[in-house]
């Protein structure tokens, strides 16, 4: 194996490891020790990529941004029609899974420690922006006579509706089972018309 095929196998151990630190113990255990525990690995080695804890936080939510775009542009690209793209970027966003559980976990975890560090609340912002801008394309795009002021709350309302859905379906998924989480957005969708 060469020496770059063996860092990028490194690296995607790391990733793989900070994330499952974060998502399954929390915030509170995302250290440079429980990463090498969880890589299997030497702290020197998790230092080395990660120098503290800011980096492994600011790493964590780079990893969650570029899986959920890859996502949404896929569903973007798949959707027969501006209102069934709106619902499947909104869809993914939600605890549904496994998976978008633990995506939403990382996602508090990460804003949790944003709220008192500038570089952090700046990228949260950045992201945060970037979505809030793809979620009003969309709506645009489902309701082209709509004004653009009802574009923008409406969008934001979605946003908040779905985001806060998968805040409360990651803490507590018996309470918030995937069937109620997509009737609560189809409910929403058809209250604002674009069911």
């Amino acid at each position: 194996m060469s020496r770059t095929a063996n860092r990028l196998a490194q690296g995607e151990t790391l990733s793989r490891a900070v994330w499952s630190v974060l998502a399954e113990q929390g915030l509170e255990r995302l250290t440079v020790r429980a990463v090498a525990t969880a890589a299997g690995c030497t702290t020197g080695l998790v230092m080395h990529r990660f120098p503290n804890r800011q980096a492994l936080l600011l790493h964590a939510r780079q990893l969650l941004h570029g899986v959920t775009r890859a996502r949404v542009e896929a569903l973007e690209a798949e959707a027969g029609s501006p209102r069934a793209a709106l619902r499947a970027v909104l869809h993914q966003g939600m605890a549904l899974d496994e998976q978008t559980r633990q995506e939403a976990i990382v996602w508090m975890g990460f804003l949790a420690a944003a709220v008192t560090d500038d570089e952090l609340i700046a990228e949260h912002r950045r992201n945060n922006r970037a979505w809030r801008e793809r979620v009003e394309r969309l709506t645009a795009a489902a309701a082209p006579e709509w004004t653009a002021g009802r574009v923008a709350t409406v969008a934001l309302a979605l946003i908040a509706m779905t985001e806060g859905v998968a805040v409360y379906a990651a803490a507590d998924p018996a309470a918030f089972p995937a069937t109620d989480q997509e009737r609560m957005l189809d409910a929403t969708l058809t209250a604002y018309g674009l069911g």
